[in-house]
């Protein structure tokens, strides 16, 4: 069962959500907050799978409670994901720098937030579709100085390559086709990337390619 914590200071949301996800098997909500303080304190209490993690929050936003949440080791399980009304602007970039494990928009189909839900609990990473091609549009438009990554040294030829093509936004099935082998061959690729480079998931390789100059 993935545990769901929900965090949105919209009532009518939030019943939304809970409605949403009480029809699955496989989910459950395990509590709802109406700001991040509260969001911070419920996933300390109840140590949540995926956090449904509204960016802006009277007090507390969504992003400090993201914050909170990646540097408490206890919580190295839980994965948010957040949610948003706009498409586009600096919170997607700061979200997905500090780690948030996907970002939606809250009008996306309900089939859409259920998968991302369980992608993302399952150690995956997830955009919205009309969100995903323009973040890396904006991210390849912006002069930002390269600064390679720590450890990037330690990655085979192979897995620089296999980065930057996940910093483009192909998926493992596009990455095989166009490098002429099996999807399990790039999976294991992106796995061990993701381990060197302590990467928790795949959204945070698209920033780090984009920063360390691996994206063409």
């Amino acid at each position: 069962m993935i545990k769901v914590l929900i965090a949105d200071d919209q009532a009518l949301v939030r019943i939304g959500l809970r409605v949403l996800i009480e029809t699955e098997d496989d989910l459950e909500v395990a509590g709802e907050a109406a700001d991040g303080r509260e969001a911070l304190e419920l996933a300390r209490r109840l140590r949540p799978d995926v956090v449904l993690m509204d960016i802006r929050m009277p007090g507390m936003d969504g992003l400090a409670a993201l914050r909170g949440i990646l540097s408490d080791p206890a919580l190295s399980g839980t994965r948010v994901v957040m949610l948003t009304t706009f498409e586009i602007d600096d919170y997607i970039f700061t979200a997905l720098r500090e780690g948030a494990s996907g970002f939606l928009i809250k009008d996306a189909e309900p089939e859409e937030l259920l998968r991302a839900v369980r992608v993302v609990a399952d150690g995956g990473s997830l955009l919205s579709p009309s969100v995903t091609r323009r973040v890396i549009g904006e991210f390849a438009s912006r002069r930002t100085p390269v600064v390679p990554h720590g450890r990037l040294g330690e990655l085979t030829r192979r897995e620089r390559e296999i980065v930057g093509l996940v910093g483009e936004g192909l998926s493992n099935d596009e990455i095989a086709a166009r490098l002429m082998v099996s999807p399990a061959t790039v999976r294991t690729h992106v796995g061990r990337a993701m381990t060197k480079l302590d990467a928790r998931d795949r959204a945070r390789l698209v920033v780090i390619a984009y920063r360390s100059g691996l994206v063409r």
